[in-house]
């Protein structure tokens, strides 16, 4: 039996070992990669994996890591509004993991993952397994489509788009909306907190009502939000919507959707049926679904408890969660959170496996909405460790006061630095 390190996978790979890719294929019968050493794997290659797999190998280049993703590439939700509004195209928003691999001595696996053993501490694919010291999952989220009645995950989406994951469902709600007749009416559902980028939806009903006072300025927006307000800026979203969009936008706050019917694209809440032209239903989320299949999920059947020095689970160990998954206290589930939360776990897996003392965290995060075509508004925090959780540190960070041009360079700044910062 042939016993799968790193070099050997390179060998077995030939011309394609130059950019580190390792197919799925390239997986043995049972347990290919353990040799000896330490190993790291690093289970999704988004705005958390990426910095988690990176900093590991800067930290300790003794340090195996195989970072594993489905996918050869990785396209950010950040700015995916302004694909839906058109002011952006995907391929913007795309990053590889060539360089990254190359210049880290990262070995990439494509392909996926359908359970995790914790007790033999493997990852398990359809064609083996993959063996670890210590595992970080960043898996994203999935969606609790169970809770809205007449919702099919398979058949639903494509006719009422979440666009909730950078990708196909972005372009999909796009070319409905370039479709949807002037005079129309979009149907935005908004579900209850905690969800990925809390202001996300909002900033979405702001592209959409931009892109319609170009095109089609006789169309309407219907905002269903389950929450009893805006999440996230709402002073400065109402500002926006007031100036820019007056008599446009219909927001109905406690309007949680329990049932859908696809195909009258009628959304059914606890007050009201609504139908709208083009009807974009963001379901309930969660952690991404290999958290649950491996058990990582805690209490409130949803979301990854971990300790918040470490980001080890509390439910298993030797796996460490980030990003959006994992229940991070006063930080909020966004791209720039999942990088601080990385790194800080990354440096405490690096000290534990050499013995050394861990650090508590020091974190922060930035999340920037686009408004008009030429304004953005952000929030801002810093967070740290305080009685085992984090917490956002006090008079640290907040809303900007206003709309803002200024605002807009930054953040276009702040995407075009992080997207590198993860692909090289």
């Amino acid at each position: 039996m042939i016993h799968w390190n790193r070099r050997n996978f390179v060998k077995a790979l030939g011309v394609g070992s130059a950019m580190g890719c390792v197919p799925l294929s390239a997986w043995g019968a049972s347990d290919p990669l353990k040799t000896g050493g330490k190993r790291v794997v690093v289970l999704g290659g988004g705005f958390g994996g990426t910095i988690a797999a990176k900093t590991l190998r800067m930290a300790d280049p003794s340090i195996e890591v195989v970072l594993v993703d489905r996918e050869t590439s990785y396209v950010a939700c950040p700015t995916s509004n302004l694909v839906i509004g058109g002011s952006r195209t995907i391929e913007q928003n795309r990053i590889g993991y060539d360089k990254l691999v190359s210049h880290h001595g990262i070995t990439f696996v494509q392909g996926r993952v359908t359970a995790i053993d914790p007790a033999a501490k493997t990852l398990i694919g359809a064609k083996g397994a993959i063996a670890y010291d210590r595992l970080i999952v960043s898996p994203g989220i999935d969606f609790r489509f169970e809770e809205i009645r007449g919702y099919d995950p398979a058949t639903t989406p494509q006719i009422m788009p979440h666009a909730y994951k950078g990708g196909e469902q972005t372009l999909l709600l796009r070319k409905q909306l370039e479709k949807m007749p002037d005079g129309g009416v979009f149907v935005i559902a908004i579900p209850s907190f905690p969800i990925r980028c809390p202001p996300g939806p909002y900033e979405r009903i702001c592209q959409v009502a931009w892109y319609f006072k170009q095109a089609k300025p006789k169309s309407k927006i219907i905002v269903l939000d389950a929450n009893p307000d805006i999440l996230s800026k709402g002073r400065l979203f109402r500002k926006a919507w007031a100036k820019y969009y007056d008599g446009m936008i219909d927001y109905r706050a406690n309007q949680g959707v329990v049932r859908v019917t696809p195909a009258s694209r009628t959304v059914h809440t606890e007050v009201e049926d609504v139908r709208g032209d083009v009807v974009n239903v963001i379901p309930p989320q969660r952690a991404g679904n290999i958290a649950r299949v491996a058990g990582l999920i805690g209490p409130d059947k949803s979301w990854c408890p971990i300790n918040a020095t470490t980001f080890e689970s509390t439910m298993q160990k030797n796996i460490h969660v980030i990003g959006d998954a994992c229940v991070a206290g006063a930080m909020p589930k966004s791209g720039y959170s999942a990088n601080s939360e990385a790194k800080v776990c990354a440096a405490n897996i690096v000290a534990l496996m050499n013995g050394k003392e861990t650090t508590e965290m020091s974190g922060i995060n930035v999340c920037y909405s686009t408004i008009s075509a030429k304004e953005v508004v952000s929030v801002a925090g810093v967070y740290a460790v305080k009685d085992g959780k984090i917490i956002a540190v006090p008079n640290s960070g907040g809303v900007s006061p206003d709309l803002s041009e200024v605002e807009a360079v930054y953040a276009s700044s702040w995407l075009k630095n992080i997207l590198t910062e993860m692909s090289t």
